[in-house]
């Protein structure tokens, strides 16, 4: 009751502030609008902001050929791992779409990810320092997938198209097929977009003596994102709906050796080899319907948003398996091993934002907003339910723009009051276990310091306090992979949230170039735990007391025009980056200071990514990733994680509006992730290696409008991006 009271009194008062201003700003003169007139802007490849990087997708067929989680891969200085997760310049990401969080775990987000095609998404946002006006909960760092295109008036429509291949044990085929329509008329518009995505693959692992696994996987997924806006008047409403469904079927086999009971009930225990034979399946189902009333004034930088949002994520996982355990001098055992289990999620969210200009110094803006978000979290095992999580969470939070000369400053502050719970059912004693709660009110400062050095030269100092709550994954008591008899993979419904501290120095030139140091100070990091006892490896999540994450990062563009024009041109950046040929270098070192490892060991990255033009309008786009040994938290990589060649040849048609790409990844099948312990008394191994080494074409074609003067909106797709250039909130249509 104390947190609806909280949130009413903020809504209350982000509104009662609104109306107030209106009625000064009504009485200012309108804008003049001219008719008729088309601008064209160049996309850039790579944008550098005070607060994030941001990567288009729509214009890069070496990034947009694939799934999405190819195309997140292969973002300089972005590491994917099933040990850490996503992470970018040391850095560990909240994954959000559109403006929202996913709010899904590991595994499913990897699913997700490969099963919506990259041509999908328009461009990549990372936020490296989110303002105060992102939830605490935002932690290291955020990257936004904004997806779709945007919508023109009259019908217009795109369709993107891919097949790949690949061929180790026996070939398997991955397609990809998708489709956007958008249509606008002066009182409405409205957009759609579908696709789906099939892909056959395998994986195999190795953990450490016991155990070793194969699984040759199916994977069907089919999405839709719907969206209407209604004009009314200044103001809008808009309204979006979102589908996902995966249907994932692996074929599984795996050896080792175990203990096993026998004879059976004797509690006498021997040591024998196995076989395990199976197929399981699962299936995922994501739902989340999204209202906006966007209220608009005549000063156009004074905005208010209101909106709503509901998520529904099902997940079913069941294992259909028989272990043959080949006991010494008996004849063979045969001993079902079947799993059922489920979760449900259901996600709701009411934010208010308002901004407005300020006279403060030479220029200045105020931000305000409330937020209420609930989740709910249901596991059940066998179809009898074992955990019921529930989280809470009201906040609000002030944020100031100014600008002094060549200074610009930010200084924000949110308030967040948490009120997390549950029960777990212990399956052994069949008794309900109540969760480690965790009620708390916190303040989450940020501030930064900018100082423009040159035009597109500025240097930036950045603090902020996040919070980074357990994902659902984490938490899921339940296995939702294949399970061996030696092998027990769970969550740990007790994890407490993570508490990082921020501190970052940045200089940033031309958009492109960068240089950076990051330290992290991190409180109860929640991580991956192996352990081995005899025969049997259970794997679970713990949290890590403290720890300290050093980060350092350069990237350098590299025009070759700097070998036949003089120097003084090149430095004007008065070119079309996707017109001439360049390479991008960018190198990256991280460190984690763990007081629990002795044996503590950085890591670097390197990435190289190159543009030729060749004859014909060919292009050709080779990237080049490869990474050190070093640690992870508790593992120590025993081979690089990133060690991979790709290549991309594309060329466009039909006045570009067809553009056709040839591609080739891991050529040299060089991707592997082996990882050993190091918090162990004897180091355990984990080795998993893929079919990573793909080879095939993608097809991008856009039909033209039928007026070519019409004006580009923003897309309605859910494409918010919660903060702008200047450090305002940037809503849709505006």
């Amino acid at each position: 009751m104390k947190k609806t009271l909280l949130t009413l009194s903020i809504l209350g008062s982000v509104l009662s502030f609104a109306q107030e201003t209106k009625n000064n700003t009504e009485s200012k003169e309108k804008e003049k609008q001219i008719e008729g007139v088309v601008i064209t802007q160049t996309k850039k490849a790579v944008e550098q902001k005070a607060d994030r990087t941001i990567f288009d997708f729509s214009e890069q067929p070496a990034l947009n050929s694939g799934s999405s989680l190819e195309g997140i891969k292969k973002l300089p200085g972005m590491v994917v791992t099933d040990i850490a997760g996503m992470m970018y310049q040391g850095k560990s990401l909240q994954v959000y779409m559109d403006g929202r969080p996913l709010n899904i775990s590991t595994n499913d987000l990897t699913a997700f990810l490969e099963g919506m095609p990259a041509s999908s998404i328009e461009r990549i946002e990372v936020v490296t320092q989110p303002g105060a006006e992102f939830p605490a909960t935002s932690g290291g760092a955020i990257l936004n997938i904004i997806t779709s295109k945007s919508a023109k008036s009259y019908l217009t429509a795109t369709y993107s198209g891919g097949y790949r291949f690949s061929d180790y044990d026996k070939f398997r085929n991955k397609f990809n097929n998708s489709i956007v329509l958008n249509s606008k008329n002066k009182w409405f518009g409205w957009q759609f977009s579908a696709g789906q995505n099939y892909n056959e693959s395998f994986g195999s692992n190795e953990m450490d003596d016991v155990s070793t696994g194969f699984n040759d996987r199916y994977a069907r997924s089919y999405f839709a994102k719907s969206a209407v806006t209604i004009e009314l008047g200044k103001d809008r409403l808009l309204l979006n709906y979102d589908f996902f469904n995966s249907d994932n079927d692996s074929y599984n086999t795996s050896e080792g050796t175990a203990n096993f009971e026998y004879p059976q009930q004797s509690q006498n225990l021997v040591v024998a080899d196995y076989l395990n034979e199976g197929k399981s399946k699962n299936k995922n189902y994501r739902n989340e319907l999204t209202a906006t009333y966007q209220k608009r004034f005549t000063d156009k930088a004074q905005k208010l948003d209101i909106r709503f949002n509901y998520s529904n994520f099902r997940n079913n996982f069941d294992q259909n398996a028989v272990n043959t355990v080949y006991i010494p001098n008996t004849n063979p055992l045969i001993k079902p091993s079947p799993a059922e289990n489920a979760s449900t999620q259901n996600a709701y969210n009411l934010r208010v934002d308002y901004s407005q200009p300020i006279k403060l110094l030479e220029e200045g803006k105020i931000s305000i907003g409330g937020m209420y978000d609930k989740l709910n979290f249901v596991t059940d095992f066998y179809g009898n339910e074992n955990l019921d999580y529930q989280r809470q969470t009201a906040a609000m939070y002030t944020e100031l723009n100014t600008k002094f000369k060549k200074f610009s400053f930010i200084a924000g502050l949110r308030a967040e009051d948490y009120d997390i719970s549950g029960k777990s059912l212990n399956l052994q004693s069949g008794k309900w276990d109540d969760l480690r709660t965790f009620k708390k009110f916190q303040f989450f400062p940020n501030g930064s310091i900018q100082y423009d050095i040159a035009p597109l030269v500025f240097f930036n100092l950045n603090y902020s306090r996040k919070i980074t709550l357990p994902s659902t994954g984490q938490l899921n008591p339940n296995n939702n992979t294949f399970q061996n008899p030696n092998v027990n993979i769970s969550g740990n419904p007790n994890v407490q949230p993570t508490i990082f501290n921020n501190f970052e120095a940045k200089l940033s030139a031309f958009n492109y170039g960068f240089i950076s140091y990051n330290v992290s100070r991190v409180s109860d990091q929640v991580m991956m735990y192996v352990e081995k006892d005899g025969y049997n490896i259970s794997q679970t999540n713990v949290n890590i007391s403290s720890l300290t994450q050093h980060s350092f990062n350069i990237a350098i563009p590299v025009p070759l025009m700097i070998f036949s024009k003089p120097l003084s041109e090149v430095m004007k950046f008065d070119f079309n980056p996707d017109k001439i040929n360049f390479l991008y270098f960018y190198a990256g070192y991280q460190f984690q200071d763990i007081k629990e490892i002795t044996e503590q060991k950085g890591m670097w990255f390197f990435n190289v990514t190159g543009q030729f033009l060749l004859p014909k309008g060919i292009k050709f786009a080779p990237t080049l990733s490869y990474s050190t040994n070093g640690n992870y938290y508790f593992f120590q990589s025993t081979q690089p994680i990133m060690n991979r060649v790709n290549v991309n040849l594309s060329k466009k048609f039909d006045g570009d509006r067809l553009t056709v790409s040839l591609f080739a990844d891991d050529i040299f099948n060089s991707s592997r992730m082996n990882f050993k312990t190091v918090n162990t008394p004897t180091p355990i191994y984990l080795n998993n290696r893929w079919d990573s080494r793909t080879f095939g074409i993608s097809v991008n074609y856009k039909i033209p409008t039928k007026n070519k003067l019409a004006k580009v909106d923003q897309n309605i797709l859910n494409t918010e991006t919660p903060k702008d250039d200047t450090g305002g909130v940037l809503n849709q249509g505006q």
